[in-house]
């Protein structure tokens, strides 16, 4: 890929989204790795990146804060000069009763799941508007588009994600600019195993028709798509990436 500018990847520093900040690197760009705890996580992605003759930076932010979130993409257009892709990777997952959880929780919940997708777009777009294209993919679940027992606020966010993702790529169509989203099924990372017990495990990779979890790599792959110039004619689309769960 020509580098048009930088890929900036919310929760870039492990998971699903070190293999796509891996595989933004991949593809020619430089890239931006955001992240909120973890700063030894995202060192080790950049040395990665680094040690494979790709280029990057990690920032510190928490996605839910608009302020933090405008600092980092201002860092990132002082670095490279223009982005030319977001990935919208950044979340949290809570197993939990619908009555019992707290208004802190799905404040917590719809903060960084669902706000932080709005606050890094509102960021990035004047940029991607003035240079008349751009890439911004925002990872759902399957649980957004059928919705999941004991995981309602999980379920509303996620799905509030792909109405922001269809509503936005008609808005910006006109700029050049595509939006699209994936929604990862059973995807084997730390989130699901801190979650599931192993026999919870074996049944989802049972109740998967291609007979396994997913993979983070699995993801970037349906990522690398829509950020590719192969996708240029689509936008506003959610892509399944479940192994035929649903």
């Amino acid at each position: 890929m020509m580098n048009k500018g930088c890929a900036i990847v919310t929760g870039g520093s492990r998971g699903i989204g070190k293999a796509i900040s891996l595989k933004m690197s991949e593809m020619g760009l430089p890239v931006v790795i955001n992240y909120n705890f973890d700063k030894a996580a995202a060192k080790a992605v950049l040395n990665n990146i680094e040690n494979m003759g790709g280029r990057g930076i990690i920032f510190r932010c928490d996605v839910s804060d608009a302020s933090q979130v405008k600092n980092m993409i201002s860092c990132a257009l002082s670095e490279y000069g223009n982005i030319y892709a977001l990935i919208n990777n950044a979340g949290i997952s809570q197993i939990k009763l619908f009555g019992d959880i707290t208004l802190d929780e799905w404040h917590r919940m719809e903060g960084v799941c669902l706000d932080g997708v709005f606050n890094c777009c509102q960021a990035v777009l004047p940029n991607m508007i003035h240079n008349k294209s751009g890439r911004i993919v925002n990872i759902s679940s399957v649980w957004g588009v059928h919705g999941a027992s004991c995981e309602v606020h999980y379920s509303a966010v996620k799905a509030g994600v792909i109405g922001l993702t269809k509503a936005l790529a008609k808005e910006v169509a006109p700029s050049g600019i595509t939006v699209n989203a994936v929604a990862p099924g059973c995807i084997l990372t730390d989130m699901l195993t801190e979650e599931c017990s192993e026999e919870t495990l074996r049944q989802l990779a049972y109740d998967t028709p291609v007979g396994r979890l997913g993979t983070p790599e699995d993801v970037a792959h349906a990522v690398s798509f829509f950020v590719s110039e192969s996708s240029d004619f689509i936008t506003g689309q959610i892509l399944g990436t479940d192994g035929g769960y649903y």
